[in-house]
Parts: C-alpha cells; structure tokens; sequence
C-alpha cells in the first residue's frame, strides 16, 4: 500500500520542482523557474494552514526518505450556490507530478484520491482540473468526465 501524507513546510523546496516537472510537460509551457524563490514563502505559509483552503498531498520517495517523489495540489473554492452544487464548495486538482524514476507506482493516483477525500470532508460537492492527454486516462478511471468549457482567461 502506497503511503500518502500531507505535505508540510519542510516539503515548500520540492513542490515548485515536482511543479515545474508537470509545467514543463503541457504545450507551449513557460520553462522558466525564476519563480520558485519567489514562490516558497507563500508557500510554506499555505503549507501551514491546518484548515486552511489550499492543501497538497506527497509520497515519499522510496530511495529518498522523506523527499517527495510525487505530489497532488488542491484547493477549495466558495461560489455561490446552484442546482447541483447548493453548498457552491468546489474543488480544484492542479499540481499533479511524479518523478519520472518512481513513475507507474501508483503514486500519482494515491495522491489524488487522499486529495478527493480531503475534499469530500470539507463539503465539495463538485471537483474540477485541467488533464493532459497522458493523465487523462487516471481522472476518468477515478470517476471524471470530460465537458465543454467556455473558459476565458485575463492575465491582470
């Protein structure tokens, strides 16, 4: 059984790199980490929240103790309420990487479904994420289905 924990503070440092990891996967992604310093004390004060919106789940590398080899982030979002989500709770998956050396372990879907229940427990009725092609198969699997999305998008 693949052994899931919350990631902590002391984690802040891997979770841009395993971040970057699933960037640098997606079409026309920005490579640049110039961002992960300016990142981690945001971070690390999310990290800290105990109940806070924002929460990410790791495993542990099975040749690191204690370094993250795969990792899940989510958070919850308030909207007001509708027909099929009156509480208007949804959860939001981002963040989904694994090092490639600890890849096809089930990591990855570990992470996920220790985030689907932190989500459960706090009223989410709906769960939403963007999928690349090579993940999609995991969130159908677990239950996802593709819709339309008329997103649009203002950089500020």
């Amino acid at each position: 059984m693949t052994s899931v924990r919350r990631a902590t503070p002391k984690d802040a440092e891997e979770v841009p790199r395993l971040r970057q990891m699933m960037i640098d996967s997606m079409p026309l992604s920005d490579p640049s980490t110039a961002w992960h310093a300016e990142s981690l004390p945001v971070l690390r004060g999310r990290l800290s929240e105990p109940d806070g919106a924002f929460v990410a789940f790791v495993v542990d590398h099975p040749e690191r103790p204690g370094a993250p080899a795969a990792l899940v982030a989510g958070s919850l979002e308030y909207r007001i309420g509708g027909a099929r989500n009156p509480r208007g709770t949804d959860g939001y998956v981002f963040s989904v990487a694994t090092d490639p050396d600890a890849r096809r372990r089930g990591y990855a879907r570990a992470c996920v479904e220790a985030l689907l229940e932190w989500f459960r427990e706090r009223g989410a009725r709906r769960v939403r994420l963007t999928a690349s092609p090579q993940a999609e198969p995991l969130y159908v699997a677990l239950g996802f289905r593709p819709k339309p999305d008329p997103l649009l998008e203002l950089t500020l």
